[in-house]
């Protein structure tokens, strides 16, 4: 019986470990990236991260019922991709910047769900607009993010951007995953 235990929690994380969690403290590390593919075109493409968010909750069919939701800010180990070939230490920062930021949105989206949402008839009517706006500015800001340090190569603004995500972390760190 303890061999079969044993066995579950060896393959739950095979199954499941392919997903880091954003953590404060927490640093990515190049073999954080296990994908064989760059699906991103492009020459300048040294490393892809995949990061987002996930999200879960807890409701009631009484409207009028407290809701509990969780968002956690995730990395996918299986689709984040690097060209061993040209990777280093400079690149690794621009890819943990793109983790820190989806976790300065998330902590956005918790900071609303706060806000606005106290309840599954909360839920049903906002969440999902929230949601989706909060989703549009976080792949925004990515975008822009790339586009303006040209994927981490024009260092003055790779330096401004490291900066406005710490600050952001600070002005939302009472919205860090509890």
């Amino acid at each position: 019986m303890k061999w079969i235990f044993i066995v579950c929690i060896l393959m739950s994380n095979i199954l499941f470990g392919q997903k880091i969690y954003w953590q404060e403290g927490l640093k990515l590390n190049w073999d954080n990236f296990k994908s064989k593919v760059n699906n991103q075109r492009g020459t300048n493409v040294v490393a892809y991260t995949n990061c987002g968010w996930s999200y879960s909750y807890v409701k009631s069919s009484n409207p009028k019922a407290p809701i509990k939701i969780k968002v956690e800010t995730v990395f996918n180990e299986n689709q984040s991709w690097k060209d061993v070939k040209r990777i280093n230490d400079y690149v690794l920062l621009h890819e943990q910047k793109h983790f820190d930021a989806a976790e300065v949105f998330a902590r956005k989206l918790r900071k609303e769900i706060s806000e606005k949402i106290k309840t599954s008839s909360d839920f049903d009517r906002s969440f999902k607009s929230i949601y989706n706006r909060i989703l549009r500015n976080y792949q925004d800001f990515q975008k822009r993010y790339d586009a303006e340090t040209k994927n981490g190569m024009v260092e003055e603004k790779q330096a401004e951007y490291n900066r406005i995500i710490a600050e952001e972390l600070e002005n939302y760190k009472s919205y860090r995953k509890s």
